[in-house]
C-alpha cells in the first residue's frame, strides 16, 4: 500500500531531524511558509495597509511604503501605481 502523506510531511521530517524544533513546531513553520507564498498581491496590499495603519501611518506614507515593498516579494507582482494600490484596499 502506498504512503499517502502530504508532500510537506517530508519537509516537516527534515526540519525535525535538522533543527531543535519539535514536530508540531516544524509543521507550524511549514504551514506559515506555505501561507506566505500563497498570499496574493491583493491580500498582501490589504494586510500591509491594515498593519501600517495600526501603527498610525497615514495613507500617503502607507501606499508609498507598500509600493516599495512589492518588488521584494518572493514572486514580484507587476508594477502597481499608488492609485491601483488604493483601489485594492478601498475598491
Amino acid at each position: 500500500m502506498l504512503d499517502r502523506r502530504p508532500s510537506h510531511e517530508d519537509l516537516v521530517d527534515h526540519l525535525v531531524r535538522s533543527t531543535p524544533l519539535q514536530r508540531g513546531e516544524a509543521a507550524r513553520v511549514v504551514l506559515d511558509v506555505l501561507a506566505y507564498f500563497d498570499e496574493t498581491t491583493e491580500g498582501f496590499v490589504r494586510r500591509r495597509h491594515r498593519e501600517l495603519q495600526s501603527q498610525g501611518l497615514r495613507n500617503e506614507a502607507i501606499f508609498e511604503r507598500i509600493s516599495h515593498e512589492l518588488p521584494h516579494r518572493a514572486v514580484t507582482p507587476p508594477d502597481l501605481s499608488i492609485r491601483q494600490l488604493r483601489r485594492l484596499v478601498y475598491g
